[in-house]
């Protein structure tokens, strides 16, 4: 069974994960950030894969990724870091990137490399949901690759229900249409698209991401689906801290704070 699935399997509620762009806050971090998240109780890790033109990303994951960028991370020095985790990390390891690079490196040779070090599952924003299913869905199954799609407050049932029949994982649950970034609470319409997608009785477990980043967010989150996806608060932490246990202690805390 695919890592992610078991984890969904074992753990359907109150799972945690953490996104961090590989490169920043220097070169060689990647490795020891995912050894630290892992044994600091994280279910699950999404690792970035930097991109000059990240549309989706807020202005904190942009800055990381401008970071890395001229640290000098690419695609293909990421898999090399890569290559020895499975060591000694066993949660669900997955890749968010853009389209641009991975098809710079090659769809299956991406998917190959992947199935190498161990990454479970990748998150392609900007690829085309019939482009999915035509040509990157055969050769991402053929290596155990789980390709997750990601749904906003504007995603009709028909569509939401497409991509659930379609897909193996889980599904990305955007909690607004905006980018990436911190939010203080969320407000009646989100949560009212919360309950209206979990009203849908999906086949996939949910996980809402964009904008949890303190207790009230993730409270929230982990309430409505299986799990919160944290990105822009842990991104800026390691920004200030440069210390990935330092960076996760202080994330705990901020979650814990009740308002």
């Amino acid at each position: 069974m695919n890592r992610i699935q078991a984890l969904f399997a074992r753990k359907p509620q109150g799972i945690l994960s953490l996104y961090f762009c590989a490169g920043h806050p220097t070169l060689d971090s990647t490795a020891p950030i995912i050894r630290t998240l892992a044994s600091g109780g994280i279910d699950m890790i999404e690792i970035g894969i930097p991109f000059s033109d990240p549309m989706a990303d807020g202005p904190v994951i942009q800055d990381a990724a401008t970071k890395a960028l001229r640290n000098g991370m690419t695609l293909k020095r990421l898999f090399a870091q890569l290559e020895d985790i499975r060591h000694d990390v066993d949660i669900p390891l997955i890749l968010m990137g853009y389209l641009n690079p991975i098809m710079q490196f090659g769809f299956e040779a991406f998917c190959q490399r992947c199935r190498q070090v161990g990454i479970d599952g990748v998150i392609i924003p900007d690829l085309p949901f019939a482009d999915y299913l035509h040509d990157y869905k055969p050769i991402a199954d053929a290596y155990d690759l789980r390709i997750i799609m990601l749904i906003t407050p504007e995603t009709t049932d028909e569509r939401i229900r497409f991509i659930d029949e379609h897909t193996n994982g889980f599904i990305y649950m955007v909690s607004s249409a905006a980018t990436t970034g911190a939010q203080r609470e969320f407000d009646a319409r989100k949560q009212a698209y919360f309950t209206h997608v979990s009203d849908l009785h999906l086949r996939n477990p949910r996980m809402i991401g964009f904008g949890i980043s303190n207790h009230q967010t993730l409270a929230s989150a982990q309430q409505n689906a299986a799990g919160a996806i944290i990105g822009s608060k842990f991104v800026a932490l390691l920004d200030q801290y440069h210390d990935p246990h330092i960076a996760l202690a202080r994330l705990r805390e901020v979650l814990s704070e009740q308002p």
